[in-house]
């Protein structure tokens, strides 16, 4: 069997023992995982000691995707279908030589597959997941796109809304018209790329398509400026919007469904400008399992604080930081652990961003009259135990969510401030009363989200002196890290992200210094004798352990001590 031959190679290189291939083995059979897979998913081995070993063991030669050139004319010798299929990318053509890269060099039927459609000799080569994974994106997504745009150009018609309803359910790239391919490809492209959003820019000779990955937005792509209004079109029609409508802002949602059956949900909202409409686009993952508190970030240091702060059964907790610190993540990931069949759970959202079961989900629409404030009302009548309202954003919705903290219910919110104390002076500014505030409120977590060090490319380096004195550290001797740039990470020298927090717990003294109306400096001063932990200590913890740069953690938080 494969996996039996791939276990002895991956023994006799050293890389795993006896033991654990007994184990893997048994792992792998109730996971359904390849053996590689489940080796490198549990962290028994790296993939590049995984990639490493099957290159000696096999003979295969490694190739850096993320380096080498491709020829775009590859792809009309092996189909998207089939790459997309058996997870290959054709790297070069000699002769009747065509040489594939792959994740899995041993796996004949892709290679035999390859060899019948082409009728050439078929010669593996070794890539790494990511990279094969980015590699399909931008090399079919890429020619898709600049094929479709040909298209377009050729046919330069007007692009009327029934063509373009028609076109809506042709998700096919075999069938479906080139505007519908292009904004196809661009999307499932930002998809593979792992980005939060993707923009639609116009200019004044070309619409600018940007992605964001890990906080940073990247070009992806030049559209030219007479197909702006076709793509444009097509975004508002797959999101249910009005396309002969330009000049007032508008938002809508939309479904996307992948060639793996997953599906993903997109917000987009339009604005008018001096060059016409630009569209932004929030990609919503439907898949759940980063929310729990290791994945968000949350360290052993601060679970203590996070549980004491969960078991309230009363009052009011408010997350705190900036829009894209990740707020919503950590909400969503304190409403997972307060779930239980025996309490009513009702959260007011705008918009619903994940679907959650056991959870009385309400969309918030301001132009129907249903705001936070009216919907908590109601709610309330509701018999909840725990509300979650989205972001409190005004003092009404402020001191509603006070009083039902203060009559027995458990509210969650989120609100924009700079850090954790500072979220008392909000809700003052809000007019909220400091009795009121001091009542209900229970605990603040703020936070902030960095980009983490790549392991795959991580190295020593000498931090620069004034860096480091500027958010107070000094260089002792400790060791720290940066990524060099590979093809995991694409260049970058980082891969994922991960938070940052402070939590404050209100006690009986801090309670009774918000009642007094002290501010924000006396509160702060209080709190450094209780030995309270702020982000930016969180965060030079992380820059100790090699997690993140100091030059990331300077850029995302700002306090200098």
């Amino acid at each position: 069997m494969k996996n039996k031959r791939l276990g002895e190679m991956l023994v006799d290189s050293g890389a795993i023992t006896e033991e654990q291939l007994q184990a893997a083995l048994a792992g792998q059979k109730a996971t359904g995982k390849r053996l590689g897979t489940y080796l490198i998913d549990e962290g028994i081995i790296s993939e590049k000691q995984f990639v490493e070993t099957l290159r000696m063991q096999l003979g295969v030669e490694f190739i850096d995707l993320n380096k080498a050139s491709i020829d775009p004319t590859l792809t009309e010798i092996v189909p998207k279908d089939t790459a997309r299929t058996y997870r290959l990318i054709p790297v070069k053509a000699e002769g009747n030589n065509l040489y594939i890269a792959m994740e899995d060099p041993m796996n004949f039927r892709a290679v035999e597959a390859v060899r019948q459609m082409t009728g050439r000799r078929v010669i593996p080569m070794i890539a790494y997941y990511d990279a094969i994974t980015r590699a399909l994106s931008v090399l079919y997504e890429n020619e898709g796109a600049a094929r479709a745009i040909e298209q377009m150009k050729e046919e330069q018609t007007t692009v009327t809304v029934d063509d373009l309803s028609d076109e809506i359910a042709a998700n096919d790239d075999e069938t479906a018209a080139p505007t519908v391919k292009l904004v196809n490809s661009l999307i499932e492209r930002a998809i593979a790329e792992k980005a939060s959003d993707i923009h639609f820019e116009p200019y004044e000779k070309e619409m600018k398509v940007r992605i964001r990955v890990d906080g940073r937005l990247n070009t992806m792509m030049d559209v030219p400026r007479e197909l702006q209004n076709s793509v444009i079109s097509r975004l508002k029609v797959m999101a249910g919007m009005n396309i002969t409508e330009r000049r007032i802002p508008q938002d809508g949602r939309a479904v996307v469904k992948r060639s793996d059956g997953t599906q993903i949900d997109l917000r987009l909202n339009t604005l008018p400008t001096i060059f016409g409409e630009k569209v932004v686009i929030r990609i919503l993952m439907r898949e759940q399992s980063t929310l729990n508190r290791h994945a968000i970030g949350i360290t052993e240091k601060d679970n203590e604080r996070f549980d004491r702060i969960l078991k309230n059964s009363a009052g009011i907790i408010l997350i705190v930081g900036p829009t894209g610190s990740g707020k919503t993540s950590t909400l969503y990931t304190m409403i997972h652990e307060l779930i239980s069949e025996t309490v009513n759970i009702i959260s007011l959202e705008d918009p619903v961003e994940f679907q959650i079961a056991g959870v009385t989900q309400v969309a918030i629409n301001e132009k129907t009259g249903l705001t936070f404030a009216s919907a908590l009302r109601s709610c309330l009548r509701q018999d909840p135990d725990i509300i979650c309202v989205g972001e409190i954003r005004d003092g009404e919705t402020a001191e509603i969510a006070m009083r039902a903290a203060m009559t027995g219910h458990l509210v969650l919110s989120t609100i924009h401030t700079e850090d954790a104390i500072s979220a008392v002076d909000r809700l003052r500014d809000m007019g909220a009363e400091p009795y009121l505030i001091a009542g209900s409120l229970r605990g603040v977590i703020s936070q902030r989200l960095v980009r983490k060090v790549c392991p795959n490319c991580k190295m020593p380096v000498k931090p620069d002196p004034f860096t480091l004195s500027l958010i107070g550290m000094q260089d002792d001797g400790t060791v720290y890290y940066k990524g060099k740039g590979c093809e995991r990470c694409f260049g970058s020298g980082f891969r994922g992200r991960t938070g940052v927090f402070e939590i404050l717990t209100v006690n009986a003294e801090l309670r009774d210094a918000i009642s007094e109306g002290k501010n924000g400096s006396e509160l702060r001063r209080y709190l450094a004798k209780t030995g309270f932990t702020s982000m930016i200590e969180n965060g030079r913890d992380l820059v100790r352990q090699g997690e993140t740069t100091p030059e990331e953690l300077l850029k995302v938080i700002p306090t200098i001590e």
